[in-house]
């Protein structure tokens, strides 16, 4: 399924809802639930954590029929951030390109990582698609971008190894992992990749078995309109099992947790000359099966 949060665009101040994105539809899935005589968790974090018995009713819900008024137009609605992550896991470095990249003009270390090297963003970081990123000039003058596959943790998980990490994956989304890279404090990257609006998420998550093999989809980022990133998720350096491992070898990954599994190369600091985003740019990252994630950017002095 692909599962959005949103809101209907003639309803003011009206919670998000939980819906179920058919082609140029949203299904309100508490809406068909009630039509069926039952219900089903209200908000996504609520599914995830309900476990797979929520998702099957939810799929058979939609299976045995839909009631007119559940139903809005994609263009009626506004997409919001799918969730709000307990924890949101960034890994650095892992794209050998961007390695490459970074050493040149990040000043990162040459040699390619022999373990995953990871960050924390805030939950307060996450923004939804359509909401601005914040440029605020007294803060950075290097806000860059980085498109991101997000996997969202299903199932708790500690010092699960290898070959059982996958079981723990609920489904797959974007992150654009936006960046000050001025912001840098001897070395650490939390308020250079943790500030208020610094992780747009979404536009949806794609339960993982509707993408059976995630390390072979195409991502690619434009500013504009002109592509900076072009790459594929099979140029990981540590692969979606390997980071799971690693992260809950010592952290606890709980449902709805967000692990942002890295960047490929074409950051704005690796360009000659370097290009960062200014006020009235739009970003839009996109990984196949999964969609795009716009976002434009507003001076936020």
């Amino acid at each position: 399924m692909r599962l959005v949060t949103y809101t209907p665009n003639d309803t003011s101040e009206a919670p998000a809802r939980l819906g179920a994105q058919l082609d140029d539809r949203v299904v309100d899935l508490a809406a068909v639930a009630r039509a069926a005589g039952t219900d089903l968790p209200g908000d996504l974090l609520s599914l995830i954590r309900a476990g797979q018995p929520a998702l099957d009713a939810a799929k058979a819900l939609l299976e045995s029929g839909i009631p007119a008024d559940a139903v809005h137009e994609l263009a009626d609605v506004t997409l919001e951030a799918p969730l709000r992550p307990g924890k949101i896991i960034g890994v650095g470095l892992n794209y050998v390109e961007h390695v490459a990249e970074s050493h040149r003009t990040l000043d990162t270390d040459r040699e390619i990582p022999d373990r995953p090297v990871l960050f924390s963003k805030p939950a307060t970081a996450v923004t939804g698609p359509g909401r601005p990123i914040l440029h605020n000039a007294d803060l950075t003058k290097q806000l860059d971008w980085e498109c991101e596959l997000a996997v969202v943790i299903g199932r708790t998980a500690f010092r699960v190894s290898e070959d059982d990490a996958m079981e723990h994956v609920f489904g797959y989304s974007i992150i654009n992992d936006i960046s000050a890279r001025d912001q840098r404090r001897s070395g650490q990257w939390f308020f250079s990749k943790g500030q208020d609006s610094y992780a747009p998420f979404g536009p949806a998550v794609v339960t993982a078995d509707e993408i059976p093999d995630p390390l072979n989809l195409n991502l690619s980022l434009r500013v504009n309109g002109d592509t900076k990133q072009d790459s594929n998720t099979r140029h990981m350096l540590f692969k979606i099992q390997r980071l799971i491992a690693d992260i809950s070898s010592g952290v606890t990954l709980e449902p709805g947790d967000v692990i942002a599994t890295g960047s490929p190369s074409g950051v704005g600091a690796g360009h000659v000359p370097p290009q960062f985003l200014q006020p009235g740019d739009l970003v839009e990252a996109t990984i196949e099966r999964i969609g795009t994630l716009a976002n434009p950017v507003v001076d936020a002095r």
